[in-house]
């Protein structure tokens, strides 16, 4: 008698697990669904069928409701169109889409390829028949209404957070965060083992961070520049909450922030004042953000000026209009001030700056040098200057949205946007100066003059010079050299 052929038919399925948010960074969610997807692979194998998991997919801390792209969820949707396995096993048909768009995509590639999904908690869906597609969409809609109130829930949370002027969350900001003494336990993401960590009171500024905040600012406020003050960060070491060099591009940004005069800000929208402590006054917060809104305020595009004087002093040959500039002369080749349009002498730019300089602080040091400060702006209205700000840039963006609909023409749009640009321009300058620190404070009473100058960015220096005076470079007498400074050939009006 033959012997009855009792060949076991073995079938290839893939395991995908998925949990949205993983605060521990240890993957216990998905482990106990990969965990209960090999057990339902045991309880599917018969006598005649075996069930074998040949991949795991896992995206661990990524939800399916952001539509952000999973990795291995597309990578297991090619390997099923490969053919490489016809059964997904999953704890629920929720941790593999929640998006309708993504459940269709699913149900078509299942049909194509015959492919079927058993899951931990509702069974086999059956995908290839109208009822297991209807049970399909059907928990696809719950999941999607459950994800949907849970978002209403958190977003409701941090309105209350922000309107309560608490801090909702995320990375620590640039400022604030003092250690309380306290700390707390916490998982470690890269490497999935308990650390310790200090506990931080997020109402409470960091002095040193806090103190590059305000140092910013004033920069800005008393004719720095962003450059200027990217770079002043760089040399002192201080990087981002996360450890890393701030860009010119980031810097700009934090100096923009209402969280530093203590606005709490609610999606774009300012809602009032915080808890936490401010680094610096609403009027220097405004003035700065109007000093960077400013459509007319040069974007930093080409090389800055790396000497005291470049574009800044005056040509003083007869009927010439225009600045000097730093470029090589001479047979010394040293560095000089020179006319933009070439003509005329050269004089050593070290020696010129010198010069200037020593002026400066001789004149600063004097008893009387307070009497050469600006009264402060105490008659500007910053909130009703804010809000007509406000006003005017929606009206910007109104004329712009009739212009695109054809509602007006090119004429009118023009004559419109000029008209507000200007009213934008006079409301720019009166928040600027709201803010505006007198470029002289810092140096006027300071117990050492020659120090404090000699530690100011060149950018502040620059701003003290178009200040305090107007300095122009007289051509020279015959036989003179341009390596000589002839102090008789710089001639320095004083503007205070």
């Amino acid at each position: 008698m033959g012997t009855l052929n009792t060949a076991i038919r073995v079938i290839r399925c893939y395991i995908y697990a998925r949990i949205s948010q993983d605060r521990t960074g240890a993957h216990l969610g998905t482990e106990r669904q990969i965990e209960d997807c090999h057990a339902l692979a045991k309880r599917l194998t018969t006598a005649e069928v075996t069930y074998e998991v040949v991949k795991v997919f896992e995206d661990n801390d990524l939800s399916a409701y952001s539509g952000k792209p999973r990795k291995d969820y597309l990578e297991m949707l090619q390997g099923l169109e490969d053919g490489d396995a016809t059964v997904v096993l999953a704890w629920h048909t929720d941790r593999l889409h929640r998006s309708p768009t993504e459940l269709e995509q699913y149900i078509a590639l299942s049909e194509r390829r015959s492919v079927l999904t058993h899951t931990v908690q509702a069974g086999l869906i059956d995908l290839s028949t109208p009822h297991g597609r209807m049970t399909a969409r059907i928990l696809g809609a719950v999941a999607r209404q459950e994800s949907e109130h849970k978002g209403a829930r958190i977003a409701r949370k941090r309105q209350q957070k922000a309107k309560a002027g608490e801090w909702g969350g995320g990375i620590r900001p640039f400022g604030w965060g003092l250690p309380t003494g306290e700390t707390r336990k916490k998982i470690d993401k890269a490497t999935g083992e308990e650390i310790t960590v200090p506990v931080l009171d997020m109402d409470k500024a960091v002095p040193e961070e806090a103190a590059a905040i305000k140092y910013g600012t004033e920069l800005l406020l008393s004719g720095g520049s962003i450059q200027g003050f990217a770079r002043w960060l760089k040399d002192k070491g201080i990087t981002s909450t996360q450890g890393n060099v701030i860009r010119p591009t980031d810097t700009r940004l934090l100096l923009l922030r209402p969280r530093n005069a203590g606005i709490a800000v609610y999606q774009g929208q300012e809602i009032g004042h915080g808890s936490w402590e401010p680094l610096v006054t609403e009027a220097q917060y405004r003035g700065v953000t109007a000093l960077l809104s400013n459509p007319s305020r040069s974007t930093g595009k080409g090389s800055k000026p790396k000497w005291l004087g470049s574009l800044l002093y005056q040509c003083g040959m007869a009927d010439c209009t225009e600045k000097v500039k730093c470029g090589r002369a001479g047979s010394s080749q040293k560095p000089s001030y020179r006319c933009v349009t070439g003509h005329g002498g050269s004089r050593q730019t070290e020696k010129v700056d010198s010069y200037i300089s020593d002026l400066i602080v001789e004149r600063l040091s004097r008893p009387d040098a307070a009497d050469l400060l600006e009264p402060g702006p105490d008659d500007v209205d910053v909130a009703a200057l804010q809000v007509q700000s406000d006003q005017i840039h929606h009206r910007l963006k109104d004329l712009a949205a009739l212009f695109g609909s054809g509602a007006i023409d090119m004429a009118q749009f023009t004559e419109g946007s000029d008209a507000a640009r200007a009213q934008l321009e006079g409301v720019t300058k009166g928040l600027a100066r709201a803010g505006r620190r007198d470029p002289l404070v810092g140096l006027v009473g300071a117990p050492d003059v020659s120090k404090a100058w000699k530690d100011l960015e060149l950018d502040r220096k620059r701003s003290v010079v178009r200040t305090l005076m107007d300095v122009t470079i007289l051509p020279m007498g015959r036989g003179r050299s341009g390596d000589g400074v002839f102090y008789d050939s710089i001639r320095v009006d004083w503007k205070r």
